[in-house]
């Protein structure tokens, strides 16, 4: 079997394509031996893996490429995202009671995720429920682990989390979760794989691609217990029943429908919402940072 090295810039159930494609045996059935290990706060970020060749492939936010794209004013880069994991925003509203209504955020204390893409679409999700960002008490409380563990300390009226740790938390009943970013946005082209240019064009990318395409199908098709058994190694904190539940909820929502391309249209929400919030001056090219196997 060939090695092949996958990283992560975050790790959850949202990804559930992906982790089942690693732990299933569907690489394996291609030829592939999977390693895989999440970027963390003391390794080097997964687009540094990438670049250097230490990684193949890595899960990425698609709005990754945006910051390189100021740069070179949409010129293409050699970094690509050349498959969809999700197709909505994975992220919920964590509250300390139910009876939400979006207007609720105003002049109340919110732990946000300060990570580019999640922050840009809350204030875009916002925008949609003509709530006034500026008026909410955002607060930067880290990642989502320490985001979590303020909220469990008492901090802040809610907390924006993606499951399966927003579930988790209301199946303890420390919070109750009142919103759906998904749901609010709609389809958004949210997260991908990530890799070279060069490497699409690789006998290595065709087998990956061959065995992710079943996996992300199975995850969207099987029944959310059925992909929960496969994927719950990479979960041994979280409840069994709460995992199960997160991807009912994420299948659902739609995240894992349709094929592996990144739509075209889906890309260009994830453009209105990062103008909106002012994170980039203009529409980047779609080709410019999507791109297939060869």
């Amino acid at each position: 079997l060939t090695p092949i090295a996958i990283t992560a810039l975050r790790h959850s159930a949202f990804y559930s394509p992906l982790l089942y494609t690693i732990r299933s045996g569907l690489l394996e059935a291609e030829g592939l031996k999977p390693s895989y290990a999440p970027q963390t706060p003391q390794s080097r970020t997964a687009v540094e893996q990438v670049t250097s060749g230490e990684a193949h492939v890595s899960q990425l936010a698609v709005a990754a490429s945006f910051a390189e794209l100021e740069k070179t004013k949409g010129v293409p880069t050699d970094l690509v995202h050349f498959a969809q994991i999700n197709e909505r925003d994975g992220f919920f509203l964590v509250g300390r009671q139910g009876n939400f209504q979006w207007r609720d955020l105003e002049k109340k204390k919110v732990l946000v995720d300060h990570l580019f893409q999640p922050l840009a679409l809350m204030k875009y999700a916002c925008h949609l429920q003509n709530v006034d960002y500026s008026s909410i008490e955002v607060v930067d409380a880290g990642g989502p682990d320490a985001m979590e563990q303020a909220f469990r300390d008492g901090q802040g009226d809610f907390v924006h989390l993606q499951g399966p740790t927003a579930q988790q938390l209301e199946h303890e009943g420390k919070g109750v979760v009142v919103a759906s970013m998904g749901d609010v946005i709609g389809p958004v082209a949210f997260s991908s794989l990530f890799a070279k240019r060069d490497w699409l064009r690789t006998d290595m990318a065709k087998a990956f691609m061959k065995a992710y395409g079943k996996g992300r199908r199975a995850t969207a098709e099987l029944s959310a217990k059925e992909v929960a058994q496969v994927v719950q190694p990479f979960f041994e904190e979280i409840n069994p029943c709460v995992l199960v539940s997160t991807i009912d909820v994420y299948q659902r929502m739609g995240c894992w429908d349709g094929d592996t391309a990144v739509p075209p249209q889906t890309y260009e929400k994830l453009l209105d919402a990062f103008l909106y919030s002012g994170v980039i001056t203009s529409r980047h090219p779609y080709d410019a940072a999507i791109a297939s196997v060869e």
